[in-house]
């Protein structure tokens, strides 16, 4: 199953969208237009999960797709 994460840059000037908690694949202004983007992916790739990070990187949410 793969994970894509949302989470805050270091700044939370920016949402991060990442697979498998390694390099970002893209970057977003907005947390909304994240977790749409993620979203997207993980259901390009199912079976897969979303997980929604704050700024200390906790598990706030998780969607399985």
């Amino acid at each position: 199953m793969k994970q894509f994460s949302v989470a805050p840059n270091a700044d939370a000037s920016r949402w991060l969208v990442k697979l498998e908690d390694v390099a970002p694949e893209d970057s977003f202004t907005s947390k909304d237009e994240a977790i749409q983007a993620a979203e997207e992916l993980a259901r390009e790739n199912q079976p897969s999960r979303v997980l929604i990070l704050d700024q200390q990187h906790q598990i706030i949410e998780e969607r399985q797709f």
